[in-house]
């Protein structure tokens, strides 16, 4: 089985954090790429170790990801 999630992605420091909201599963690596790579990884042992109750209270099904713009100053 399958399932789209969403990875959060960003620069800190030498390398990138890498963050799947639906789940609050965080991870990390030296380039994009590794931390994308990081974040499957610990996203896969998360679900085969997690029981169902504990995936069906961290799952958000709904993650909106945009832009907003506000006043700064």
């Amino acid at each position: 089985m399958q399932r789209q999630l969403t990875a959060i992605i960003e620069k800190e420091g030498d390398g990138y954090v890498s963050l799947c909201p639906e789940l609050d599963v965080a991870s990390q690596g030296d380039s994009i790429e590794h931390a994308l790579s990081n974040l499957r990884e610990a996203l896969e042992l998360f679900f085969e170790t997690a029981s169902p109750e504990e995936i069906g209270t961290r799952l958000h099904e709904e993650v909106f990801v945009t832009r907003v713009e506000v006043a700064v100053g």
